[in-house]
């Protein structure tokens, strides 16, 4: 292990933060760290963990004087602490530059990039590598349910890594996933999203091309060979061997989940997840679990016994023969796909979309004129518009009479409960809390017996 004994972490209650801390703290670190928010359930989890929380990020802390100060990207200049750290010249990294350079540096990094998918393609990787037996260890950016944890060090080479194309830290703007690395490198799809911080589509596949860059001539890149963004990506340079999926003479998928490479067939994929998406995740994972090692029928198998990501279609519960869903769509692509694949598996019955739009893209109204066409196969849409800076109800206007929007969460709720009927199928849409919706709307639900 590095001569670096003790980290504090800035920004640690964050789903990638706490990551880190867990697996340095499994690797033998002292741990501890601050949040301006520290609460349930990431700070449970850490507590839990023996790691040290501190709330806020009063300049005090620097009397923990550990070896390193690991900044999270939630932290920016004019934080008390971190602005005393600079003044003071004390030693810094950034979370993704702290784990390459300390407990990736010896490992196969198998890293998934992409704009949709990362999460539920990492899990499904991690899954296979375990049911192989090769143990992975791993840091993924949701709860695999076949683990129940979200990040874990072994002492096996494989190291599966959620790969982010979001900024570093506020001194490294340069997208996560160029300090990882991989091996192996999945480009799972390619979109324009964080508007926030990415001009346009050009200046997202300019970050990937620097992923591409960092993969080694014995390494495998495998891009999904459907996406033009990622065409024009490989085109501009690639020093690695390419492997394609979701096209006929690279690993392709059909309806009846059958899998094939380069036209010969390997066998079929036995399992109940739902969606298009959900087939070329899995064969993004099945290739590169056969980079690692795992023969195609054993990653099959594998995938077979696989729980899908908490948060993705996850069934909250059923009252009065309504299901509720939940769901972490939240760009137009995602929900577009999501309730498809709900449709696909419902057929006919009443589909109740229910959105918050809530990403930092979303909330600036970069995708809005998207939505109303992402929202067209389901019956009735209810969205949330408090907090947002444009207008719900134009925008969504072309819905018509299908559409409820609402300011106030507690009235969205209720224009909800008092249509839903049973059979009803109601999938709730969003990349965070959403208010607690879940479990309040289950409830009213109950009070309408």
């Amino acid at each position: 292990m590095s001569e670096l004994k003790h980290i504090h972490i800035l920004g640690i209650c964050g789903t990638f933060m706490g990551g880190i801390a867990a697996i340095a703290k499994q690797a033998g670190y002292r741990v501890t760290g601050c949040d301006a928010n520290v609460y349930p359930p990431m700070s449970t989890q850490l507590e839990a963990q023996g790691i040290e929380l501190i709330e806020g990020f009063d300049v005090s802390q620097l009397d923990l004087n550990p070896d390193v100060f690991v900044i999270g990207n939630v932290v920016s200049r004019g934080n008390p602490l971190m602005e005393e750290i600079l003044n003071r010249s004390l030693p810094y990294a950034s979370g993704p530059q702290w784990l390459a350079d300390t407990l990736l540096r010896d490992k196969w990094v198998l890293g998934i990039a992409g704009t949709h998918g990362k999460t539920t393609t990492s899990s499904m990787l991690a899954w296979i590598l375990e049911y192989a037996g090769l143990n992975p260890g791993f840091l993924i950016g949701g709860v695999p349910q076949n683990f129940d944890i979200s990040a874990r060090i072994t002492e096996s080479p494989f190291f599966v890594i959620e790969a982010d194309e979001y900024d570093t830290a506020f001194f490294d703007k340069r997208s996560k996933f160029v300090h990882y690395h991989p091996r192996t490198a999945i480009l799972n799809n390619l979109e324009f999203d964080h508007a926030d911080i990415f001009a346009d589509l050009a200046a997202i596949e300019t970050q990937f091309h620097h992923l591409v860059r960092t993969v080694p001539g014995n390494g495998l890149v495998l891009s999904n060979g459907r996406e033009a963004a990622l065409t024009r990506v490989i085109k501009r340079g690639c020093w690695t061997p390419v492997e394609c999926f979701g096209v006929n003479d690279g690993w392709s998928i059909d309806e009846a989940n059958v899998v094939s490479l380069q036209g010969q067939v390997q066998g079929a994929l036995q399992w109940d997840l739902m969606g298009e998406h959900n087939r070329m995740n899995a064969l993004a994972a099945l290739a590169a679990a056969r980079h690692a090692g795992v023969p195609i029928a054993q990653g099959l198998a594998a995938l077979s016994e696989f729980k899908n990501v908490k948060r993705r279609m996850e069934v909250r519960g059923t009252v009065n023969g309504i299901t509720v869903y939940d769901d972490f769509a939240h760009h137009p692509t995602a929900i577009d796909t999501t309730v498809a694949g709900l449709r696909r598996k419902v057929g006919s019955t009443r589909i109740l979309a229910v959105l918050e739009p809530r990403s930092n893209t979303m909330k600036l109204g970069v995708m809005k004129d998207a939505l109303p066409t992402s929202l067209k196969d389901a019956d009735l849409v209810f969205c949330y518009a408090g907090n947002l800076g444009w207008d719900a109800r134009g925008a969504l206007a072309p819905l018509g009479n299908k559409l409820t929007v609402k300011d106030d969460l507690n009235e969205l709720i209720e224009s909800i409960a008092n249509v839903a009927q049973s059979g009803d199928q109601i999938l709730v849409m969003s990349n965070g809390g959403f208010g607690g919706i879940h479990e309040k709307l289950l409830e009213r639900l109950r009070r309408s017996k």
